[in-house]
């Protein structure tokens, strides 16, 4: 009895290691989705006032709304987005070790028409998940 107790919580802390990032990766994407609409209507200040504290401390809000109006601006109105992975990771080049989804995007702007957007979602200090890096290729 005692050695069919071991295997039934391994396989329930198998169990629980496979649903953590499958729920974290739900619950970034929902994060990065609404920080990419305010991407998306302009709304760069209010983009980085809903971006992780790391973000924020690599770079200011003015400096962001710089580089984004230089990278964003040119290619136009968004046409349309699909999901083309989402990957849980626990460290990134560059990064702290944390928690994060690396999430990517198919994406066609109306001056570009394929490009593929990478959000990085991270857990912050306060166990929200949000944006901490934002790339367009």
């Amino acid at each position: 009895m005692k050695r069919y107790s071991y295997w039934v919580l391994i396989l329930c802390l198998a169990l629980v290691s496979v649903a953590f990032p499958q729920q974290s990766t739900k619950a970034a994407e929902a994060a990065a989705t609404h920080w990419l609409k305010l991407v998306d209507s302009g709304d760069y200040a209010q983009s980085w006032q809903q971006a992780s504290s790391t973000f924020q401390s690599a770079i200011s809000k003015q400096e962001w709304e710089q580089k984004l109006r230089v990278v964003r601006v040119p290619l136009g109105a968004m046409v349309s987005r699909e999901l083309q992975s989402a990957e849980f990771a626990t460290q990134l080049p560059g990064a702290p070790d944390g928690q994060y989804v690396v999430i990517r995007y198919d994406a066609s702007f109306e001056h570009k028409k394929t490009a593929v957007e990478t959000v990085v979602s991270a857990l912050d200090k306060d166990g929200q998940w949000r944006v901490s890096g934002y790339f367009i290729k």
